[in-house]
């Protein structure tokens, strides 16, 4: 029998592993496919925005949103204060590294904003040292320079749109951002002009290959600009930017593409690997159910996995449900507005004002407020153990963590990788502290 068995290898499958496997519990990390941390851009979102205002401090607001708040009542974050918040942060960028993730300073952890693929400020908290000299400010001039053989990445898209805001510190009435564009026509590999992102990384691991760039680079830039480029500064060498930055002899940083993400994928290999060393990996086998649910005489639980031939069980004393949101296919909407839990078959939490017909869970008003069906989860209890309808535990061995809960509206809050850290850690510290 394992001591645990977790569901889903994104940021709350993989910490929720990493936690219980380093004070020595056997785990087993079982999933359907690689997790999603890979698509995103290789920084952690803790609450980029409440509402439509854009957040400045996360930890004070995710301290703001507790359970007497009626607008946050029903939120993860109101599970969670801010100094555990940050002890979560801080927890990612130990295990990480230095080389992917800069650690948060002293007490507070303050947003800062990057500039996206198509020149619009994202908010986020935790970032690579790659992207630091990205963080805009208005006393800085930047270019961004366009690799021909790379689609994905305009950057007088980049430059335009910037040029039609001003740098956070500057003001609402403050200067726009200085930026410019380049191109340059280097080959990432001989013969190829349309080359991937993924390929682009692996050709710039080599010494040889950022020189030829550096050279066809360094005649455009003018004195004291940033540069920045794509984000495709190298895949297994994660100090490839410096060596760029060194060869220009200007600050260099990355602009995260479109998915696949090359930051998203060192952060995504870097933790994988260590849950590879410490715990079982089972990839690419899907939870189709499991035993023994509720019941609590002492058998232990039995997680049903789809294997060739036939299915296996997996036995063990408690499960992470860490598998995701509807993006995942945890969450499964029918075409009768019925929405249910794809692996475990744990009840689904409805946002409030929504029928158990499913009545109410769209809106019509495509650019209105937020849809209700993206509230929709399951709902915890203070441990992250599941809940039902009625507010009882389903099993108090069976937790679950991450995009799967229900209250938040991830991707417009910025909020999905603080919700998992800290959902992910608490799951598994709730299980440690019940063992001793």
């Amino acid at each position: 029998m394992r001591d645990a068995v977790v569901i889903g290898a994104g940021l709350a499958g993989l910490a929720a592993t990493l936690r219980l496997a380093e004070r020595g519990r056997a785990v087993t990390l079982v999933t359907g496919g690689l997790g999603g941390l890979q698509l995103g851009q290789g920084t952690i979102d803790v609450l980029g925005y409440d509402g439509d205002r854009r957040v400045e401090d996360p930890l004070t607001a995710v301290d703001s949103w507790t359970g007497d708040d009626p607008d946050h009542a029903d939120h993860p974050y109101a599970r969670f204060s801010g100094e555990q918040v940050r002890e979560a942060l801080a927890w990612l960028a130990g295990v990480a590294g230095p080389d992917l993730l800069e650690a948060p300073e002293g007490l507070t952890v303050a947003n800062v904003c990057l500039p996206t693929a198509v020149g619009a400020l994202r908010p986020t908290a935790l970032i690579p040292p790659s992207m630091r000299a990205g963080v805009i400010r208005s006393d800085r001039e930047y270019v961004f320079v366009g690799l021909r053989r790379l689609k994905d990445f305009y950057p007088d898209l980049v430059a335009g749109n910037l040029q039609r805001q001003s740098a956070p510190d500057a003001g609402a009435d403050g200067a726009p951002i200085r930026a410019r564009a380049v191109w340059v026509d280097v080959e990432a590999r001989p013969g190829e002009v349309d080359t991937s992102g993924v390929n682009w990384a692996r050709a710039l691991d080599r010494p040889e290959a950022r020189e030829r760039l550096c050279r066809a680079i360094a005649p455009q830039l003018r004195d004291g600009e940033v540069v920045g480029l794509p984000a495709v500064l190298g895949l297994a060498d994660t100090g490839a930017w410096r060596d760029i930055a060194a060869r220009l002899g200007h600050d260099v940083f990355e602009v995260p593409l479109p998915p696949p993400s090359v930051p998203g994928m060192r952060l995504n290999e870097r933790l994988t690997e260590l849950a590879r060393r410490r715990a079982r990996y089972v990839l690419g086998s899907r939870v189709t159910g499991i035993e023994g649910l509720g019941d609590e005489g002492g058998l232990g639980l039995s997680v049903r996995v789809a294997t060739a031939g036939h299915d296996t069980l997996i036995e063990a004393r408690d499960v992470i449900l860490a598998s995701g949101g509807l993006e995942s296919g945890a969450l499964w909407l029918d075409s009768y507005g019925h929405v249910t839990e794809t692996a475990l078959g744990l009840p689904v939490r409805l946002p409030e004002g929504v029928a158990e017909d499913g009545e109410g869970l769209t809106a019509g008003d495509y650019w209105g407020a937020d849809q209700p069906l993206y509230r929709t989860g399951l709902d915890v209890d203070d441990q992250m153990r599941v809940l039902d309808g009625g507010g009882a535990l389903v099993d108090a061995h069976v937790r679950a963590a991450g995009g799967i809960l229900a209250g938040a509206t991830r991707w417009h809050e910025k909020s999905g990788d603080g919700i998992a850290l800290a959902s992910a850690l608490r799951a598994a510290d709730s299980i440690l502290e019940g063992e001793e």
